[in-house]
């Protein structure tokens, strides 16, 4: 028999997929020890929640697992393809169920739950809170976008990152010792680096990588893995490599950085890419919102203004007509200015409000509705604003532990230069602008 009939037809991804808490690998921030998720198993005490992140770092698996651990019922529906009478089916097999569910309400678990309309989503309702189900959605969209209210204030929302290095390092060590046929090869790997950048963090696409560079080199006595040989076999089967969606994502990065680096010919060529490859308008639209803000920002502040009435347009109009719509914001954005002083500003903040500890408001700066109040001190020393030339007086804003810290920076754009100027101005050399 030919030496590639026997290797097996379940990919490589399918038969590594763990069946136990302590062979899931990442997201210790969810499952280590004391850590919310692992206390609802560890204590069989399971609620419904929502587990939000990009493709590839276990959402459905866990799922699993925690359906298997708790010995409960598992049903599972994807949004792509079921409908409203498909949810109510599984409900009424649940409900009907209930009384010999002596482990606990059975698990549903919803994968793209982001693409169920609100007719489906509201099918949901009732059985979530009545505890018919445990319901567990997976998506890799903001489920505050796409999840109504209702639904979603009924599910905590445990956000689920990209796999690390070391994380990608176990998957791939744990494949060539552990799976059959992978064992059976002779397999040589002296470098990682190509296989974890094309992976990307996901864990599934990291498999399917190594599976790929396998099969290619099945009927050689040894497989070599290196970085030239992943990086030449991923050109010359980037068909087969994109078989299920991998490049999807690839593309979105590169629609995005087309806009952040001011080239509509490339942005509006991947956006074409999307469209004709069935991408959802609103995706498109959304992801166009947020690269206004994040990209654009201070530079050119009406960007987020036409980036939100483009997404209402598009939900409005709908294809095809929706394409001449994304093609004028996606020009626009991707000719606009650039600045990321306002992304940067608020990440320094927060960085500095989750290392240090709370600090207290400033006495002056303080609400004083109160005469005891008053008495303490609170508003004590505050200098109104507007009762000084110029409308602006020297006072401090921040709490004496970090006063002086700069967290905006002024961007170097027509927009943002006079704002600097302005600060100087305002401020001399108590900031650096």
């Amino acid at each position: 028999m030919d030496e590639e009939l026997k290797y097996s037809t379940i990919p490589l991804a399918e038969r590594m997929r763990p069946v136990t808490l302590d062979d899931f690998v990442g997201q210790q921030h969810l499952l280590g020890p004391g850590a919310v998720i692992r206390k609802m198993i560890e204590s069989g005490n399971m609620s419904s929640f929502i587990l939000w992140g990009p493709p590839g770092c276990g959402k459905t698996t866990l799922a699993r697992i925690i359906a298997h651990t708790l010995d409960r019922e598992f049903y599972t529906l994807s949004a792509v393809t079921s409908g409203v009478k498909d949810v109510r089916e599984v409900i009424a097999k649940a409900s009907s169920g209930r009384m010999f569910n002596a482990h606990g309400a059975p698990i549903l678990f919803i994968d793209e739950i982001h693409r169920f309309n609100k007719s489906q989503q509201d099918a949901l309702l009732g059985a979530v809170e009545n505890g018919v189900v445990v319901l567990i959605g997976a998506t890799t969209e903001n489920p505050s976008f796409e999840v109504i209210s209702p639904l979603l204030s009924r599910c905590r929302v445990y956000v689920f990152k990209s796999l690390e290095v070391n994380d990608l390092n176990i998957l791939l060590n744990r494949a060539l010792e552990r799976d059959t046929e992978l064992k059976a090869l002779n397999i040589s790997v002296s470098e990682t680096e190509a296989l974890f950048r094309f992976s990307g963090g996901d864990g599934r696409k990291l498999l399917n990588i190594l599976e790929l560079v396998v099969m290619n080199q099945i009927s050689a006595k040894e497989i070599v893995i290196n970085n030239k040989v992943v990086t030449d076999t991923l050109q010359e089967n980037i068909a087969l490599y994109d078989k299920n969606g991998e490049q999807h994502y690839d593309i979105i990065s590169a629609f995005i950085k087309s806009m952040r680096g001011s080239d509509p010919n490339g942005a509006i060529y991947w956006m074409a890419r999307m469209l004709a490859g069935g991408e959802d308008p609103l995706f498109i639209a959304r992801r166009m919102l947020i690269l206004a803000s994040e990209d654009v920002g201070l530079a050119n502040p009406n960007a987020a203004l036409l980036a939100q009435s483009c997404f209402d347009a598009v939900h409005q109009v709908g294809m095809p007509e929706a394409r001449i719509i994304l093609a004028e914001t996606c020009i626009y954005l991707a000719t606009s200015p650039k600045s990321n002083s306002a992304y940067m500003a608020i990440d320094s903040a927060l960085e500095a409000v989750e290392k240090g500890t709370p600090l207290p408001v400033p006495l002056h700066l303080r609400n004083a509705p109160t005469s005891l109040m008053k008495d303490l001190g609170y508003a004590k020393d505050y200098k109104y604003a507007h009762a000084y030339e110029g409308n602006f007086v020297d006072q401090e804003f921040l709490p004496d532990e970090i006063k002086g810290t700069q967290f905006y920076n002024p961007g170097d754009n027509a927009k943002e230069n006079p704002i600097r100027e302005r600060l100087k101005r305002l401020w001399g050399d108590k900031y650096k602008y």
